[in-house]
């Protein structure tokens, strides 16, 4: 069985796959201050509730743009899994080309999220994620990851506007039913909700426009089922496009991992320090 980790800036997703099936899913807050063994025992215990043993685990794979966690969740696969983490960065094989001015400047969860789009619906297609940022991906007829856009997630929009008007408050992110509110809730949540729809339709239409007509458009993340309701171009919505994405690249480094784990050479018995006798006695 696969342990697959998307770690983002707000939530964290983990899944499970046996095969090509996934079996268990969870999403957690992340937590940029937890320990290895507090990751380590939180993951532990959450396979457990689902039926999973942990040693049933035989790999492991992370899509991380929260630098400062990776050590810890090598450290949490390698001590609690026995597993050594393939984490997604440049030099893995994903199996497709990047078309960007610096490669490295990619985050990892866009170039998953392409390798699952284009593996599922084909291209050209566009990845839309809603995440703290929404992340836009435009993959060629070919394979070929292209470039994109971002925009900020409509949540963090939202904390920005509650917190500097003093007389705005939260409310929940939804479809009130009409464009013109008749009170404050409903004129927020108009705003929120028509404007984000339309900011996503209005880029589409753009990107398509330089893609073609023909080009599928697959949603994922946080409020991807609600936006996509309201959205004239997305297609399809896959909630776990992410963890899926994962499994294909590990899969597509799979048989190189074993291919080097063979080609190394079997360490030799008795190669360390061998204990010192203490000296006989002078006479």
């Amino acid at each position: 069985m696969l342990l697959t980790i998307d770690v983002g800036n707000t939530n964290t997703v983990l899944g499970v796959y046996r095969g090509k099936e996934l079996v268990a899913h969870w999403r957690l807050t992340t937590a940029r201050d937890q320990t290895v063994d507090e990751y380590g025992i939180l993951t532990r215990n959450l396979l457990s509730l689902a039926g999973i043993e942990p040693s049933g685990i035989n790999g492991v794979i992370i899509s991380s743009v929260v630098p400062p966690l990776n050590g810890t969740l090598a450290e949490t696969s390698q001590r609690y899994f026995e597993r050594e983490a393939l984490f997604v960065e440049p030099g893995v094989r994903t199996g497709m080309p990047v078309h960007y001015d610096n490669p490295q400047e990619v985050g990892a969860d866009r170039i998953v999220n392409s390798v699952a789009a284009f593996e599922k619906y084909g291209g050209p297609c566009i990845a839309v994620d809603f995440g703290t940022a929404i992340n836009f991906d435009a993959i060629s007829a070919r394979g070929e990851y292209l470039g994109g856009v971002l925009a900020p997630g409509i949540g963090i929009s939202a904390e920005a506007l509650f917190s500097r008007a003093a007389r705005l408050f939260r409310v929940e992110i939804r479809d009130p039913g009409k464009v013109i509110g008749t009170n404050t809730v409903a004129s927020l949540q108009s705003g929120l909700y028509y404007g984000y729809i339309d900011l996503v339709d209005g880029i589409l239409t753009r990107m398509k426009a330089t893609l073609g007509a023909e080009t599928k458009v697959v949603a994922t993340g946080g409020q991807a089922q609600l936006l996509a309701r309201g959205s004239r171009h997305i297609q399809h919505v896959h909630e776990f496009l992410t963890l899926e994405g994962l499994r294909i690249i590990w899969e597509r480094n799979a048989a190189e991992r074993a291919a080097a784990t063979q080609a190394r050479p079997p360490r030799p018995t008795g190669s360390g320090p061998q204990p010192v006798s203490p000296a006989k006695p002078r006479h």
